[in-house]
């Protein structure tokens, strides 16, 4: 975080999330927000005595993890979170490690739990207040505590795991074996609300309407009177940045639309018109499709693809700074589910999946600082700051589009005639589904050409032509996500559709994998 996000940061609400390494610990942080209250994630061996008390924080949540605290040398919370006074929610590991440091104890089980289970919970508990007594969760964990603490009493209980909620309600002290925080939990927002409302006395002050003005402010503090080049994709993040920016520096703002080679049908005139049409902003339009294809000839690997295709942007950047009488910033929509599965940024110890082009991709001689207004933001805040900002529907509403373009969707070498035979694909198949009313009720939804050919018959003749793969998922925030249940009807309308109309593919497939284990694009 900046030094202009912590000055907004500081007239908020605060909840501490101390990370233990879990791939969902920041859907915790995502959860909590969603209530109204600001909420940060810290790695476990970041947070001490004094950062606590410099960070005041209203409450404190410990996530899951990846360790076993039956191990030696694994993660534990610093004393200072038993002794600062606040409440303190532990949600798996951080149930266990709670535990443990605690006086209780932890032993590995024989018979693990890992997906659905339902937890009969007690009705005098404030944590589950409003809820049945009988409650669908998600487990995933081999551990299991043995003995609580003294002070700790049992308010919920599942098949394998006795002491599946706890609570030591004169402390304000609650811990569950399940994930809240995960949509597999239905009522885990319930009870996460239930701890910051009614258990730590959050008000819910956190909004993107307030978080619009102080943003705005943040801007003008980081700027001053420089001048900022954005680069736009037309997708929601760098549209939503790029507006915001606009307001708080105004002319001092011009965006870069690139045109890589890699975009959708159509996509490049669209976004230009759109921006154009609806905004005051200077734009300038570049051509650079050669450019990019001559560079990823013969690469293969996905991260390297990234990498080029992150310093690529940045060379365009600045030679486009340059020109406009040297702009000293550079803007990007980066989100927070974006620094997550690039890299633990704020030091955690969570496992890199992947990097993306706007941050593992960027180039360390860059010359540009970087204004990254909503990098503390998840999707779904984004699209309401959109929308405090008044922006077209166009834009609020539109699917998710990764900056590196159809090169994460056409695994293997890209060439310009495979790019060709995946847009005209593409494009019939947003149009499907469009064409029966499915495109709001879709989170995502793109197709991925294969590096495969197979056998095929049309008109009597042998084909031997590429496989195709249509991807479409629901989500809320892009951290887990599960495949749309499209009807055999539509999917076979929608192969025949693309066979017929798109020369190069004999053959269509559906990606019915979850995130996770899966994540949604394809590289």
């Amino acid at each position: 975080m900046n030094t202009s996000n912590q000055d907004i940061v500081k007239a908020h609400e605060k909840l501490l999330i101390i990370d233990f390494g879990s791939q969902v610990t920041k859907l915790i942080a995502r959860r909590v927000r969603e209530s109204g209250v600001y909420s940060e994630v810290h790695p476990f061996n970041k947070v001490d005595a004094s950062f606590i008390s410099e960070f005041a924080p209203k409450a404190i949540i410990l996530s899951g993890g990846p360790s076993s605290v039956t191990g030696t040398g694994t993660p534990r919370a610093d004393d200072a979170v038993w002794t600062y006074g606040v409440p303190v929610l532990g949600i798996c590991y951080g149930q266990q490690t709670m535990c443990a440091q605690l006086g209780g104890a932890v032993e590995s089980s024989e018979e693990q739990e890992f997906g659905r289970a339902f937890v009969d919970t007690s009705g005098d508990s404030p944590l589950f207040e409003g809820l049945s007594d009988r409650e669908e969760v998600w487990m995933s964990h081999g551990d299991r505590v043995s003995k609580l603490p003294e002070g700790f009493e049992v308010i919920g209980v599942s098949p394998n795991a006795p002491f599946a909620a706890i609570a030591d309600e004169a402390r304000a002290y609650y811990g569950v074996q399940f994930h809240p925080e995960v949509v597999h939990t239905p009522s885990g927002a319930a009870m996460l609300r239930n701890f910051t409302h009614k258990i730590a006395g959050f008000q819910g002050d956190w909004t993107m309407a307030s978080f619009k003005g102080e943003m705005i402010q943040a801007i003008k503090d980081q700027v001053g009177d420089g001048q900022v080049i954005c680069g736009l994709s037309g997708g929601v993040d760098s549209s939503v940045a790029a507006v915001l920016i606009h307001e708080a520096i105004g002319d001092q703002l011009t965006c870069v639309y690139v045109d890589t080679g890699m975009m959708r049908k159509g996509e490049s005139d669209q976004v230009t018109a759109l921006f154009r049409d609806h905004y005051d902003i200077n734009l300038i339009h570049v051509d650079a499709g050669d450019q990019f294809l001559t560079l990823l000839k013969g690469v293969k690997d996905p991260e390297k693809k990234r990498k080029i295709i992150g310093g690529t942007f940045i060379d365009i950047f600045e030679a486009e700074a340059k020109k406009i009488g040297g702009a000293k910033f550079l803007a990007q929509g980066t989100l927070y589910p974006d620094v997550i599965e690039s890299v633990s940024f704020d030091g955690g110890p969570s496992v890199t999946i992947k990097s993306h082009h706007n941050v593992g991709g960027l180039p360390e001689r860059m010359d540009l600082e970087l204004v990254e207004p909503l990098r503390e933001l998840f999707k779904d805040e984004v699209r309401a700051l959109g929308r405090e900002l008044g922006l077209h529907s166009d834009f609020v509403e539109r699917h998710p589009f990764p900056g590196p373009g159809l090169a994460i969707r056409c695994p293997g070498e890209i060439t310009k005639s495979r790019l060709d035979i995946l847009r005209e694909a593409d494009a019939v198949y947003l149009d499907q589904i469009k064409k029966h009313g499915l495109y709001n009720d879709i989170w995502q939804a793109f197709a991925v050409l294969l590096p495969v050919q197979t056998v095929g018959v049309m008109g009597d003749q042998r084909t031997y032509d590429f496989v195709l793969a249509l991807r479409a998922v629901t989500s809320t925030d892009g951290m887990t996500a599960d495949y749309y249940p499209y009807s055999h009807e539509f999917l076979g309308e929608t192969a025949t559709r693309i066979i017929n109309e798109v020369r190069g593919v004999n053959r269509v497939v559906y990606d019915v994998t979850s995130k996770p284990p899966g994540t949604i694009e394809w590289e």
